[in-house]
């Protein structure tokens, strides 16, 4: 088996010859034959042990179990505590998630303390049978079918080589103590009852199918490469910053694979984003939602944002005579400058030039509202915002970010888009009060 796993190493390039690595080391019969191929391979490596307090004494008892053989063997041992319910409690997701980011992110910070040069976990072939049918019961795109990756960035799983079976016969035939988690014998995990219950009862239909799934999963590896190239092209071509083109998106070959790839890295679970690609000829105006963004169906757009911009909707920000800068909500610069032959007008959005003695101070930046009303510069009838935004032909996206700056009751400015007429600069004008926007 040593030689198999060398020869996996060698040919999916896991490992140099004189790689540092950190190697998960949790006492079980997996993480045992890995440290143990490791060194015997040549590799430095260095245990870490995480302990989630998951199993009262029996954790504990691993702990010490980890410690005695790694003190025996000679080699370098990390060991991390957690409290696993309290982070996933705060975190708000599962024992098994809390577990698994407690973890890797441990494991990061090792192979940073100790410049190694990659972390190895001990995966095998089985696990990977099992993810590919946990990511199928849950619904999945095509990544998901590939099973479990032999390289992730720096982690690596050299016994993706090995199956269950091999690995005890290696552990029986090499001597090599091991602890076990009965947690693994109970069927209130999925990835147990996998393990314990449906692949056996699927191993009655074919025996073989174990290898069956490995194969499929193999083939759609290779698949995965051209839908990659060809929806990393295509995602280039509709997506601009946070805006997907609907018209370049109907004339992709699949809009909706397109919108899962762009969209469910966002949290949009696959219902939402089969129905954004079923109403892309829909009316504007449609919203919808993940845990942490929407999306908006514009005319011509799908657009992307993040579900907390209506935080700021009934704050205020007050701008003294005397202020100079602004940060927050917007960057502002403001300077007041006399009016004599020397002064220029600037015809641009982002700046705006008023008579200084027709404002009422404090000033007052917030979003607009409802009922909001404007003279736009440059005529005498008053307008609604609401007008100005379909005239405008504003999305949901670029009402909900627009601010106003008032003077007293009246709106100064619509910020980076229109200045009201009533403080305009005259003839009679003796200082211009000059706010410059950066968006």
């Amino acid at each position: 088996m040593i030689a198999e796993v060398q020869a996996y190493i060698s040919r999916h390039k896991l490992l140099h010859k004189h790689s540092k690595v950190i190697v998960g080391l949790s006492g079980g019969p997996d993480s045992m034959v890995l440290i143990h191929i490791l060194l015997q391979l040549g590799y430095e490596c260095i245990a870490s042990h995480c302990n989630f307090n998951l199993r009262g004494e029996d954790s504990h008892d691993d702990e010490k179990f980890v410690t005695k053989w790694c003190k025996q063997q000679n080699v370098l041992l990390d060991v991390v505590g957690f409290d696993t319910h309290a982070y996933a409690s705060e975190h708000k997701i599962s024992i098994e998630m809390a577990a698994r980011n407690l973890r890797y992110d441990w494991f990061e910070k090792l192979r940073i303390k100790h410049n190694a040069d990659a972390i190895a976990i001990a995966h095998h072939r089985d696990d990977s049978v099992e993810t590919i049918l946990i990511n199928l019961i849950r619904g999945t795109g095509i990544k998901g079918l590939t099973g479990i990756p032999n390289k992730n960035n720096y982690v690596v799983r050299p016994l993706l080589a090995a199956s269950q079976n091999e690995i005890m016969d290696y552990l029986s035939s090499n001597k090599i103590p091991y602890v076990t988690d009965l947690t693994n014998e109970e069927d209130i995990y999925t990835r147990n009852i996998i393990r314990m219950k449906v692949l056996p009862l699927l191993e009655t239909i074919n025996p073989s199918v174990r290898n069956a799934i490995l194969t499929t999963s193999a083939n759609l590896k290779e698949v995965e490469k051209i839908y990659d190239k060809y929806t990393c092209e295509t995602r280039q071509y509709v997506l601009h910053e946070n805006k997907i083109d609907i018209a370049k998106l109907k004339l992709t070959v699949s809009p909706q694979s397109l919108l899962f790839e762009i969209l469910s890295p966002l949290g949009f679970t696959p219902s939402v984003i089969e129905d954004v690609a079923n109403n892309l000829n829909a009316i504007p105006g449609k919203v919808y939602l993940s845990n942490k963004y929407r999306l908006l169906k514009d005319r011509a757009y799908l657009i992307i944002s993040e579900t907390d911009l209506s935080e700021d909707q009934d704050k205020e920000y007050f701008i003294y005579a005397d202020t100079s800068n602004v940060e927050v909500p917007l960057s502002l610069s403001i300077h007041r400058e006399l009016k004599d032959a020397n002064f220029k007008i600037q015809k641009t959005n982002t700046t705006l030039q008023v008579d200084f003695d027709k404002l009422t101070f404090p000033l007052t930046l917030r979003k607009w509202r409802k009922g909001d009303w404007f003279i736009p510069f440059g005529m005498t009838g008053k307008k609604k915002l609401s007008d100005f935004f379909s005239d405008n032909k504003f999305n949901l996206l670029d009402k909900e970010s627009t601010w106003v700056l008032t003077s007293g009751d009246n709106i100064a400015w619509i910020v980076n888009h229109r200045m009201d007429n009533r403080f305009r600069i005259t003839n009679d004008t003796k200082t211009v009060y000059i706010v410059n926007s950066f968006k």
